[in-house]
């Protein structure tokens, strides 16, 4: 009986466990779909969503920013509350690193060397309340990058 026990005990820690991690992906599936949804009110046509680069390389919406007829890469931080500083502050050197070598390999793909394009970051709180932030043209691409 006591075996029966521990095992029951084991498979509830895994299914916590595994339940947090599924509730952070689910926060960060719902902010991508309020970042597509504010961008698309704001004129921009979403080309894809979630690229990921071979040998790394990660953006989480590339899209066409209408107006500015630019090309925009955008990495979305969503978080419940602001309580540990503002979601943008997660997005350091090496997340840079990570989403300028997606773009790359999407411009690589486009053949298209002299093209505009831009990074974002469209910060979402979940809150209460609600609040979605776009900074644009939050970061560059160092010279060392190329494609």
């Amino acid at each position: 009986m006591a075996l029966v026990q521990s095992i029951a005990e084991a498979l509830r820690r895994l299914r916590r466990r595994n339940s947090g991690e599924a509730a952070h992906i689910a926060l960060g599936n719902e902010g991508e779909d309020i970042a597509v949804a504010y961008l698309r009110l704001h004129r921009h046509k979403i080309l894809y969503r979630n690229f990921r680069a071979p040998h790394g390389g990660e953006v989480d919406i590339v899209c066409r920013d209408k107006p500015h007829g630019e090309l925009v890469f955008v990495e979305v931080k969503t978080r419940s509350h602001e309580e540990f500083g503002r979601p943008s502050d997660a997005v350091d050197e090496k997340k840079q690193s990570l989403i300028i070598r997606g773009a790359m390999k999407w411009l690589r793909m486009l053949d298209m060397p002299d093209i505009t394009y831009r990074f974002d970051i469209i910060e979402v709180v979940i809150g209460p309340p609600r609040e979605v932030r776009h900074i644009q043209n939050a970061f560059n691409t160092p010279d060392i990058f190329s494609f």
